[in-house]
């Protein structure tokens, strides 16, 4: 899966729907994702204003299974 800029502020969800962080920031196509978000967090990367962190991971494009206009699901851990 490809991610954008547009992707940033969408929720990250693992197989079963359970929410586990939001993208922060995408950087050269790689979705930075904040595991505890609190509420400022979130108003800025919906707003565009995320930048990534030491508190935000690199999301592997390998990992993404689908992603929606509200939120970016995992695949299912093998």
């Amino acid at each position: 899966m490809h991610v954008t800029e547009d992707d940033e502020g969408k929720n990250v969800v693992d197989s079963s729907g359970k929410k586990i962080g939001i993208v922060t920031e995408v950087r050269s196509g790689t979705a930075y994702v904040n595991a505890d978000p609190g509420i400022t967090d979130t108003i800025r990367s919906k707003l565009g204003w995320g930048d990534a962190d030491e508190d935000d991971y690199a999301l592997e494009k390998g990992r993404i299974d689908t992603i929606s206009d509200d939120e970016i699901r995992l695949k299912k851990n093998l």
